[in-house]
């Protein structure tokens, strides 16, 4: 079951970051605030070395913040390392990268099931749940093809089969598109927005791409530290990529 549609699932409280010491001190976070809520398809952009992807690998769980908290559903984190979050990496989030990381001797079946079981889904759940992610992601054909014979697109679906199977709440994308020629970018977005609609799945997605950003629900603009949110044009002329 998913939480109702409007609910908040995600909220991130003056979140900080810094990285080095001294005069070679780096704030990278200056207090993020922000919220998602159950079925949203957010945007986040900014100029490159901003602290995207450091604000969602703190979100995710792979890296702690200096201060702030992070409340996601049930999981309530931020500060502390990642050994301490194991449950959010299990069963709150799910990850999607440019590059798919699958594995390339195995089935678009097997690499699902494979994630589950990393995650202690027992095997006897596990393939119901990836047969089932699968065909949320319009594979259901394409089950038994190892990577090699799946198109781009189609292996960042088995990606994002991955990523959502285990009824993760939200989903983390990290320039998700980054690989696809124009149409496989589109055809992810529009599962993407099918995801959030149909099962309340949330998805945070960072992406350099000013069209796919404005098909989103919502664009957050991550500039000087802080988050604002966006007309992405207006905010984006004051972004300037320098």
């Amino acid at each position: 079951m998913h939480a109702q549609e409007g609910a908040q699932i995600l909220e991130v409280n003056n979140l900080k970051k810094a990285f080095g010491s001294g005069r070679s001190r780096l704030e990278v976070l200056k207090g993020i605030d922000m919220n998602i809520e159950s079925g949203e398809l957010v945007a986040l952009m900014g100029p490159s070395g901003c602290g995207k992807s450091t604000l969602l690998n703190i979100i995710g769980g792979l890296l702690e913040a200096d201060s702030g908290h992070i409340s996601l559903n049930e999981f309530r984190y931020g500060t502390n390392p990642p050994s301490r979050v194991v449950d959010v990496r299990r069963s709150g989030v799910g990850w999607i990268f440019q590059d798919f990381h699958l594995v390339e001797r195995l089935s678009a079946l097997d690499n699902v099931i494979f994630a589950l079981e990393l995650s202690g889904v027992p095997t006897s759940l596990a393939e119901s749940q990836a047969e089932e992610a699968l065909r949320k992601v319009g594979l259901s054909d394409r089950m038994n093809f190892i990577p090699d014979q799946l198109s781009g697109g189609q292996r960042q679906r088995v990606a994002i089969a991955r990523a959502i199977s285990g009824s993760r709440p939200l989903i983390l994308a990290d320039e998700p598109t980054g690989n696809l020629d124009v149409k496989s970018a589109e055809g992810i977005l529009d599962l993407f927005k099918e995801l959030c609609e149909d099962y309340g799945i949330s998805v945070l997605m960072v992406t350099h791409d000013p069209n796919l950003a404005s098909k989103a629900d919502r664009m957050l603009l991550l500039k000087d530290g802080v988050t604002a949110a966006s007309d992405i044009r207006s905010a984006w002329g004051t972004a300037g990529d320098k």
